[in-house]
């Protein structure tokens, strides 16, 4: 929650900055800030202002598709497409490659150390623990375990990226689907817990019974004795 806030008072401060920018290489400036910062993971709200697009047709262009890259792309995309893009400093490596471990959360939770160093160009597995322990793990995007043993990143939690557009409607395709699951589930379950009891009610219904029997049995023997 604290992320998210503080996170969303930095969103705010790119915006109100960016509404009082006129000059093209002003707002590409803002751009190259906005990408840098160490506490923004979210560009939509940025990347929908209408002066953003005083950047088409101008020698700052490619501005605006590198905020499209932070918004929805990843170390890759940036690799297949660096020639039509601006040059990147450290810090806008270091967070197009914490957005892809986002990216990849999204489809896995459980991310092989292989795949990691592939998607974001790790050449050894320490380098890699460092980076989703110090650059991951740490700022809060996301939560899990190293398994060193099984080479590979649990993801318990990761922090969402911008939506794309139609990809609400996947979303919400893919939570009702989950919400379906969930409701089946929970019949099975309940169904489940109706057999236990009902179960438990005749195995006590035989023990009576059975307890019923050996006290008539022992009442015989004595009245016989």
């Amino acid at each position: 929650m604290e992320t998210e806030e503080g996170q969303a008072q930095v969103i705010q401060h790119f915006v109100n900055k960016a509404s009082t920018l006129e000059t093209t290489s002003s707002l590409a400036n803002l751009i190259a800030e906005a990408t840098s910062h160490p506490s923004l993971f979210a560009f939509s709200e940025i990347l929908s202002l209408p002066n953003l697009l005083q950047l088409q047709g101008t020698e700052d262009s490619a501005y605006i598709d590198l905020l499209r890259l932070f918004a929805y792309g990843t170390w890759r995309d940036y690799k297949g497409n660096s020639a039509l893009l601006p040059k990147l400093l450290p810090d806008q490596i270091l967070k197009l490659k914490q957005l892809t471990v986002l990216t990849l959360s999204e489809t896995t939770k459980v991310l092989s150390y292989n795949k990691l160093q592939e998607e974001l160009e790790v050449s050894n597995v320490r380098e890699l623990e460092d980076f989703l322990i110090n650059d991951c793990m740490y700022t809060g995007i996301v939560k899990g375990k190293l398994n060193q043993v099984g080479r590979c990143f649990e993801v318990q939690f990761a922090a969402e990226r911008d939506l794309m557009h139609g990809q609400l409607g996947s979303m919400i395709d893919t939570l009702g689907n989950w919400l379906a699951t969930s409701d089946t589930m929970l019949s099975l379950t309940e169904e489940k817990i109706d057999w236990a009891s009902k179960m438990c009610q005749l195995n006590m219904d035989r023990q009576q019974e059975l307890q019923g029997r050996i006290d008539g049995a022992k009442k015989n023997i004595h009245y016989n004795v």
